[in-house]
């Protein structure tokens, strides 16, 4: 039976009054054109602080973004009240896409993803070669994590005047990975930080490691105008307290890059890695996957990397590191 006759026209239809005053639902978002770009500088309860030109603004997230998140890193487009002015809110409408994403799990077997950063370029693994001791796996679990993400990894070791660095470096000779070396004198009078920095130039640097490792305490070297809280390693456990509660990215000096602190860390889950990508951070080795069985996993008898190795192609240091790091999320980090 129809309702409004066999050839309705607009006034036969009923429209229900709008109790509530405001607009009708509509699936088309409005493109917030005049929208200014912000870099994401930290992100604390819902709160987030940007920089936009040379100041730093308080927003929220947009409704309209859903369940998108917002990280530290991330580039979006910020509408409202973008003066600074103390008191003010404005509103992220936007995330734009990003270069790169660095993640990782709590545990290998937790399907949870969490962002660490967004749009870094290199990560800085900073280990303590004494108090705490050094975390080997830990370090590879960051490297297969900076690999996965397309990261450029760089090796800080601190507290040299503790113990040597040599066979730390000789485990990972063969990956190639550039380093810095600094004792905690040479924190205190400028020349560790002057040759971080220089390996800091151009880019935008997460910096990620086991709490007490002396993270934080660099970042306020090299960005000395903003002091983060620093703590002390257990004497009894052997472990660093968690200083550093929020991510925070911060300018070098002169601008020539940046630099983002994260929480320590003491646990670095590789559940959202796919291992058939590690073999991209290693080039020597890649076309030697050519005669490989489908799906290999380069870590099993009939891998072709061996007769490719025994050939003389690329050096057995090579393929062994490759299988290292392959192997790190059937081990713990303390292991």
């Amino acid at each position: 039976m129809r309702r409004y006759g066999k050839n309705p026209d607009e006034d036969d239809v009923r429209v229900r009054p709008n109790r509530k005053g405001n607009r009708p639902r509509t699936n088309i978002r409005p493109k917030h054109e005049d929208a200014q770009e912000g870099l994401v500088l930290t992100v604390d309860r819902g709160r987030i602080t940007c920089l936009i030109e040379d100041r730093t603004v308080t927003a929220m997230k947009a409704r309209e973004l859903g369940r998108k998140g917002v990280v530290v890193g991330d580039r979006v487009a910020v509408v409202g009240d973008l003066s600074g002015a103390k008191d003010t809110l404005a509103r992220i409408v936007r995330v734009e896409p990003r270069s790169s994403v660095l993640r990782r799990t709590a545990d290998d077997d937790d399907p949870y993803e969490r962002v660490v950063v967004a749009n870094a370029d290199q990560l800085a693994i900073v280990t303590a070669l004494a108090d705490p001791e050094p975390r080997p796996r830990l370090i590879d679990r960051c490297l297969v994590a900076a690999y996965d993400a397309g990261l450029e990894p760089l090796l800080v070791l601190t507290k040299s005047d503790l113990a040597s660095p040599d066979k730390l470096l000789e485990s990972y000779g063969a990956l190639g990975v550039p380093y810095v070396v600094t004792s905690r004198e040479e924190l205190a009078d400028g020349a560790a930080a002057d040759r971080v920095r220089e390996r800091l130039r151009g880019h935008m640097t997460a910096f990620v490691g086991h709490s007490g490792v002396g993270k934080t305490t660099l970042v306020n070297a090299l960005v000395p105008d903003r002091q983060r809280a620093t703590g002390h390693v257990n004497a009894v456990t052997g472990r660093g307290r968690h200083t550093t509660t929020s991510a925070l990215a911060l300018p070098l000096p002169d601008d020539s890059g940046w630099v983002i602190d994260t929480p320590g860390v003491r646990s670095f889950g590789l559940h959202h890695v796919d291992p058939s990508r590690v073999i991209l951070a290693f080039p020597d080795l890649v076309p030697g996957t050519a005669d490989c069985p489908r799906a290999c996993s380069h870590d099993e008898p009939d891998c072709a990397l061996d007769q490719w190795v025994a050939d003389g192609h690329a050096d057995p240091a090579r393929l062994y590191s490759l299988r290292r790091l392959l192997a790190t999320r059937e081990r713990r980090e303390g292991d």
